[in-house]
């Protein structure tokens, strides 16, 4: 019997790309990058805090799935497309993040699938 397990999500990537939103293997449940994107389109163009607080969600609703919440998460990656972005996008993760404290990760890229996408969230958590 495989202790792994996928969940699926609604982005119009999974099937195409061939990914699973989330992958639960043992403990550790492995969380996609997540964007702002819902029902194929991306909300909040423009507005980095307001799309990474979307994103968030989009991962929180994956750990949902699989019986987990945010006081799981072990470790967090930010991917920017502006440097500009990260007070912004820290504030979301504290928010959100403030007394869990995983560890972090924020990087600038340079772009994603969507010129509309500011940020993209990796999540991991642990569920020992």
């Amino acid at each position: 019997m495989s202790l792994i397990r996928r969940v699926s999500g609604d982005g119009p990537w999974e099937d195409k790309i061939g990914y699973s939103r989330a992958v639960v293997a043992g403990p550790f449940i492995l969380v996609s990058g997540c964007t702002s994107t819902v029902d194929g389109d991306v909300h909040h163009p423009g507005d980095a805090y307001a799309q990474a607080l979307e994103a968030f969600g989009v991962a929180e609703a994956a750990l949902r799935q699989v019986g987990a919440g945010l006081a799981d998460v072990v470790r967090t990656r930010m991917y920017l497309k502006h440097a500009g972005d990260c007070d912004a996008v820290g504030r979301a993760h504290a928010e959100l993040f403030g007394e869990v404290r995983p560890a972090a990760t924020m990087l600038v890229v340079a772009g994603f699938i969507d010129t509309r996408m500011l940020v993209e969230i990796e999540l991991d958590a642990y569920v020992g």
